[in-house]
């Protein structure tokens, strides 16, 4: 464990020691006032039922970045390192593959969970500013950081299974955002085609859109948990095989 946790801080300290992640930060923390300055908007121009919480993450303007976040934070992770000969030395190293794929696994997630700081941030200044009870309840947002953990943890690992597959950046990238737009419009499938067919139930399952509509009024349900925990689970496991095959493939 000792040898791990020196790995992930050394992966750690690659978001910060390089420009592009204190980049991907700043875009990060941008997009998330511009989200939350249009939900406050709208609050001005028209009474609203929901939360301001609920209002910030159902812009189309959050969607659009967050699903850009994972292929920013997870192109480089095994890609760079093949392109540059450098994952050779690392697998011919006296570390266990698992050990490799955790450490990179991991700093990447604990760097996107950091990207939401400001945002929590935000959401409290709205109290402290205004002096005034906030529009938005605990609960919502709980609900909502939950959430976004939890997309989050499946998300990278799709990036990291991407990153795996190929020594370009810019494929891994492609890849990562493609898999992930899927998925995004996978959630709208009964919106479209209704539910008058059997994989309905499914779709609803594993919809991101229903499960945030939910989180972020404050109503958990662990359907969603076992969902992206197995979905990262698996996804990691696969990451391990393909990692470990290169290794003895050497």
């Amino acid at each position: 464990m000792r040898l791990l946790f020196i790995m992930l801080r050394k992966e750690l300290k690659g978001y910060f020691l390089n420009p592009f992640g204190w980049v991907v930060f700043a875009f990060v923390t941008a997009m998330q006032g511009a989200a939350l300055s249009t939900a406050m908007k709208g609050f001005r121009d028209s009474p609203r039922q929901d939360s301001l919480v609920y209002a910030a993450f159902h812009t189309p303007l959050f969607w659009f970045y967050f699903l850009f976040i994972f292929p920013l934070i997870t192109m480089r992770l095994f890609a760079e390192e093949e392109r540059s000969g450098t994952l050779e030395g690392l697998l011919t190293a006296p570390v266990r593959t698992w050990q490799v794929v955790l450490s990179k696994y991991g700093a990447a997630m604990t760097f996107y969970a950091l990207l939401w700081i400001p945002s929590f941030i935000q959401f409290r200044m709205y109290e402290w500013v205004t002096d005034v009870p906030p529009a938005y309840s605990y609960g919502s947002l709980i609900g909502s950081y939950s959430i976004l953990l939890l997309m989050g943890a499946a998300f990278t690992a799709v990036g990291c299974l991407a990153s795996a597959l190929t020594s370009s950046q810019i494929i891994a990238g492609l890849l990562t955002i493609g898999l992930l737009v899927i998925q995004y419009f996978l959630g709208y499938v009964t919106v479209i085609w209704g539910e008058n067919f059997r994989a309905a139930p499914m779709f609803h399952y594993i919809s991101s859109q229903e499960h945030l509509h939910y989180f972020a009024k404050g109503l958990l349900d662990t359907k969603p948990l076992v969902y992206y925990l197995s979905v990262t689970s698996f996804l990691l496991f696969v990451t391990y095989h393909v990692i470990d095959y290169r290794r003895w493939r050497r």
